[in-house]
């Protein structure tokens, strides 16, 4: 038997909107959000009060599977037909991107970024971003940089994304031929371009699977760098897109050690920093930073070797 719902609340279930009629069924039933969130418990499923009074305000809207299987169970400990309240919510909202820049704005010079880019098709916005990304770098005897290693967690904020661009610039005087690319986890090698006279690469990573909008996928993937003349005093990674958390330690030979190491944040190459925190090596010779809700801009290790 369908349950018996009072006409001004069948009215607000016909029309919406989903705060409304949220709000109009808890008056309606007499229940305060303890209450509700008391009954939604003993059936298997927890919500806090807090998202309970944000759902019924309209401040936030049920988007994640536990939220919307709570919103199905939420009918029936308030006594609503069937789908009354998930129908009011919508097909899911596809999440919105974040603010990019160009791969231009990061690297120098532009030119070649957008020679390279243009040579593998690659679109102003790769439709990704990340989440985490966990990066390794490793400093031979001599100072130079020998090795990079990436671990990605990214989201696509677009539907039929199934490459991730990588860019790859060494220090001056590198041979970008020499370079070698590593796919190591849920990744295999694309079109791969270089730009010898900057040092520049450009790699398309081929994902396994297309990905629709909300879709995450974990990404595993290296450099073999080429030795340079002179030994390295940064790493500087940038982000288009910005991260979510951003992980970055640089391990030194125990036979080439700095005298003094530093992370320091641009925001496009050449300028300033605008923030800067002095590191200390560990027992393992490594230093490290750890950044959370980065901007698009650039972020970086530095050290001295005198």
């Amino acid at each position: 038997m369908q349950p018996t719902v009072p006409p001004e609340l069948a009215a607000v279930l016909r029309t919406g909107p989903f705060p409304l009629a949220l709000r109009t069924a808890i008056a309606a039933r007499g229940l305060a959000l303890q209450r509700v969130q008391e009954r939604l418990a003993r059936r298997g499923v927890r919500v806090g009060v807090t998202s309970l009074s944000y759902w019924q305000q309209g401040r936030r809207r049920p988007e994640r599977p536990e939220s919307l299987r709570a919103v199905a169970v939420l009918e029936e400990v308030l006594d609503l037909p069937e789908h009354s309240l998930t129908r009011l919510l919508g097909p899911r909202r596809a999440p919105a991107g974040p603010a990019t820049l160009p791969y231009r704005a990061l690297i120098r010079p532009r030119s070649a970024v957008d020679g390279l880019i243009e040579a593998v098709a690659g679109p102003p916005d790769s439709g990704l971003h990340t989440v985490v990304h966990i990066e390794r770098i490793r400093i031979d005897a001599l100072g130079r940089l020998a090795r990079r290693d990436s671990q990605h967690a990214l989201r696509a904020h677009r539907d039929g994304v199934d490459r991730y661009l990588a860019i790859h610039q060494g220090d001056p005087g590198a041979d970008p031929g020499r370079v070698v690319l590593r796919t190591e986890e849920n990744c295999r090698p694309g079109r791969i371009r270089r730009d010898p006279e900057h040092g520049l690469l450009v790699a398309e990573l081929l994902l396994d699977r297309r990905l629709s909008a909300g879709d995450t996928h974990l990404l595993g993937y290296g450099f073999d760098d080429a030795p340079t003349p002179t030994p390295s005093c940064e790493y500087v990674r940038g982000f288009n897109a910005g991260a979510g958390q951003y992980v970055l330690q640089v391990t030194f030979d125990p036979a080439a050690l700095p005298v003094r190491c530093h992370r320091f944040a641009v925001r496009a190459p050449g300028e300033q920093p605008h923030e800067t925190e002095e590191l200390t090596l560990d027992g393992h010779h490594s230093v490290h930073l750890l950044a959370t809700g980065l901007p698009p801009g650039l972020l970086g290790i530095g050290w001295s070797w005198d």
